[in-house]
């Protein structure tokens, strides 16, 4: 992903060929600040439900090939694997310790999300990230922080049941995942335009966006993110 030098998402830039070794060293990460690997989390949040869009869909992924069942179950594994292990590998931190849980979620955040959406593809979540960056209050925020919240506006926009609305809800808050506007530095009311903006980008032609099954409007989006952000806030109120 490409940034411009104002914060804003540019382009997906897709190489020739994989990396001959990924190599991540979980001693290493278990030193390391909490944010980052919480921020991991916020992506890969995004995986499955993005892949299982773009899977039932029929569309094609970012390389031009189509969604294979071993992908949607890699990316169904990645989801489930962050409500399993989330919260415990955030205590191996604390205790800077390479424990099972980390050696589970970091695998999760990296190779399982890595290859669910390369092999499947994106939607809604990663579309409103993009539209996030067009605002400069989001720029102290990671891309897996802003794309938790794009995920909670995913499942506002497709109506998804509350049941899953709330799990996701629930996983956001217990790993420190931003679930309403003053999250990702939008402040509790952001003002029209700034929404307006943010809502024209994540919809721009050529956008994830437009892998969800139905057409997708800059006003669906906006309506999308203020019910993202209302169902956050009512999440904080009742659970503390």
């Amino acid at each position: 992903m490409v940034y411009t030098d104002a914060g804003v998402v540019e382009q997906y830039r897709i190489y020739r060929r994989n990396p001959d070794l990924v190599l991540v060293d979980t001693t290493v990460i278990a030193k390391s600040p909490a944010r980052f690997l919480t921020a991991g989390m916020g992506d890969a949040l995004a995986t499955w439900f993005e892949a299982k869009v773009c899977a039932e869909g029929g569309v094609r992924n970012m390389r031009g090939g189509a969604s294979t069942r071993s992908a949607l179950a890699l990316a169904e594994l990645c989801y489930k694997t962050l409500l399993a292990d989330g919260v415990a590998a955030l205590e191996s931190l604390r205790h800077q310790e390479a424990t099972p849980a980390l050696e589970r979620l970091v695998e999760a955040n990296t190779l399982l999300s890595g290859l669910g959406f390369e092999s499947s593809g994106l939607a809604a979540a990663h579309a409103v990230h993009n539209g996030l960056t067009t605002a400069a209050g989001t720029h102290d925020y990671m891309h897996g922080e802003k794309v938790a919240f794009g995920v909670i506006t995913q499942l506002m926009l497709e109506d998804q049941p509350r049941t899953i609305v709330e799990e996701v809800l629930a996983f956001s808050k217990s790993v420190g995942l931003p679930v309403t506007f003053a999250g990702v530095g939008l402040g509790a009311t952001p003002d029209a335009d700034t929404l307006r903006r943010i809502a024209e980008r994540a919809t721009a032609p050529g956008e994830t966006m437009h892998n969800e099954p139905f057409p997708v409007t800059p006003q669906l989006v906006e309506q999308a993110m203020r019910a993202a952000n209302d169902a956050g806030m009512l999440w904080e109120r009742n659970n503390g």
